[in-house]
């Protein structure tokens, strides 16, 4: 049971941030922008994370200018500009271009990570079951309609997502090799709200008048600043430390997934025989994808 612990944290942190793109997409209908949303959960998530540290003391740098760097570019990549390009894109194009296309992710990070880590490589079953679970998402997605609306713009800003997804995985591997899960959790916020400071120079307005007169968009931010952002982010970064990048990487999967049934049971949307087709090619491309991890566990 030990061995598999890892896998069912992972999938319910991938379940907790399928949720996301509803209360993102009411966010941006309640009048707040893609850099907005971002700035305030990572406040959220970062001042929690703070008094956290404060209190149990723990270190505030890293051992070399290096390590700091590559903590920088986990902020980057991992925090601002990822969801910027995502949140952005669903302003340019259709939800399911873009769940499409960031779902594909673990594609992107195992072929990426491969090239630098020979460990990572996946053999030709694994990639066989990557492929698979993909085609998975894309019938999940499509629903029975496989008609995409193509928006260069907006797809172009989710390919940008979903390869900072990839490079934040790849990053994230001798970051967890040298420091703990807190440090690194504490810094990608630190840094993902530092690289921001350029861009509210320009446009400062956070409107807080909107969220703090609209409940409802409030509780959202919580929600995304406090389980999202801080509790998901701190889980991911022990999870890519237990089951390796790309093995971690491949539950982003079950994004549409966990979306489609959390629509299902708040919403009352209705799951359909495509959808359950879907998820099976999903599982069975995973459980492909993962035979090695697992028979090591």
């Amino acid at each position: 049971m030990r061995s598999y612990f890892p896998h069912i944290v992972a999938f319910v942190v991938v379940a907790i941030w399928g949720s996301t793109f509803v209360f993102t997409k009411l966010l941006l209908l309640g009048g707040l922008t893609a850099a907005q949303i971002f700035m305030l959960r990572f406040i959220i998530a970062y001042v929690l994370l703070l008094v956290y540290c404060l209190i149990r003391g723990i270190r505030w740098v890293a051992d070399s200018w290096r390590d700091e760097l590559l903590m920088a570019a986990l902020g980057v990549v991992g925090g601002s500009l990822y969801f910027l390009t995502e949140n952005s894109a669903m302003n340019y194009t259709t939800t399911t271009n873009t769940s499409i296309i960031v779902s594909l992710c673990p594609l992107f990070a195992s072929a990426i990570i491969g090239l630098f880590y020979k460990s990572e490589r996946l053999s030709r079953l694994q990639t066989f079951g990557m492929v698979m679970a993909a085609a998975g998402v894309i019938v999940v997605v499509m629903n029975g309609h496989f008609v995409l609306h193509l928006s260069p713009r907006g797809d172009a800003l989710a390919f940008a997502a979903c390869l900072c997804w990839a490079l934040y995985s790849m990053l994230m591997i001798p970051a967890n090799a040298r420091y703990d899960t807190v440090f690194i959790t504490r810094k990608v916020f630190f840094y993902g709200l530092m690289s921001m400071i350029p861009y509210y120079i320009v446009y400062p307005e956070l409107n807080l008048h909107l969220v703090f007169t609209q409940p409802q968009l409030l509780w959202n931010l919580l929600f995304l600043g406090s389980v999202a952002s801080m509790l998901c982010f701190l889980t991911w970064t022990w999870v890519l430390k237990q089951l390796g990048a790309v093995v971690a990487t491949s539950y982003v999967y079950l994004n549409p997934v966990t979306t489609i049934v959390f629509a299902w049971f708040l919403l009352g949307e209705q799951i359909t025989l495509w959808f359950i087709l879907g998820t099976l090619l999903i599982l069975y491309g995973m459980y492909l994808a993962d035979r090695r991890h697992l028979s090591r566990g």
